[in-house]
């Protein structure tokens, strides 16, 4: 048996489904063999341990380059733990970088495998479902693998942004049917065709998930919150400064 089997099925699929209890819906919508794109919504970090004990395939998950990254210990059984777990690291500063990622997980598609990945490339900062990158498109129109949509449901609860141990919960998935794009084949690299690719994803989430959907890509929303915390925070320091200087003209009076 390989790691990922192992680690699946003995160690992390007792304690989820002991502790979490997760439903699933639509679970027959995965091929059972042949190539399959797993797209779906993210809310968590725990996405990525809650969609694969569910599927009965093992994943491959594209997941951000940042934590093959990691310095010390830490790092490296990180590392370690996501090469023979089969994940795929994803560049996402554009240009080459990203293309050979993207490159990585189109042989994996051709090899037979099935690879998920979260179309809006980051982790929704407030519930609400984002504007799907361009990535999954040409995923999908170059392999001409089937695209399988999945609505993760609860998971922002049970480990919202910015907490590292899971509080107690029940989540949820639901699957919904395979998609094909045989009219976009022949125009892989047209990026019309890879945003209708794209935008049709992300339909099919929203209405899995029942989110808000919001036009526009979260790395942008997540980029000006940053900017307005910053700015915030210098702006209470400003006001410090200034209230100390107050009270020091007012002691010298």
């Amino acid at each position: 048996m390989s790691f990922y089997s192992v680690a699946k099925n003995f160690v992390v699929a007792p304690v989820v489904n002991t502790v979490f209890r997760p439903w699933v819906r639509g679970l027959h919508n995965i091929p059972s063999e042949g190539p399959a794109i797993l797209a779906s919504n993210h809310l968590s970090f725990s996405d990525s341990v809650f969609m694969p004990v569910k599927v009965p395939r093992q994943v491959h998950f594209m997941a951000k380059d940042d934590y093959w990254g990691k310095q010390g210990a830490y790092g490296w059984g990180m590392r370690k733990f996501f090469d023979l777990s089969g994940q795929i690291p994803m560049d996402r500063s554009g240009g080459k970088a990203s293309q050979d990622s993207l490159n990585a997980g189109e042989q994996a598609l051709r090899d037979g495998e099935v690879v998920g990945l979260y179309p809006e490339g980051t982790r929704s900062p407030d519930g609400r479902l984002y504007r799907g990158k361009l990535g999954i498109a040409r995923l999908a129109l170059n392999t001409q693998a089937p695209v399988i949509p999945i609505a993760l449901i609860g998971t922002d609860k049970v480990q919202p942004i910015g907490k590292n141990i899971p509080r107690l919960g029940r989540v949820g998935m639901i699957v919904g049917e395979p998609m094909t794009f045989e009219s976009y084949y022949g125009n892989a690299e047209d990026r019309f065709a890879q945003r209708a690719v794209a935008d049709a994803i992300m339909y099919q989430i929203m209405r899995l998930s029942g989110q808000e959907y919001v036009d526009v890509y979260a790395s942008d929303v997540k980029r000006q919150l940053e900017a307005e915390k910053a700015e915030a925070k210098a702006a209470r320091k400003t006001l410090r400064h200034h209230s100390g200087r107050r009270i020091e003209d007012s002691s010298a009076d």
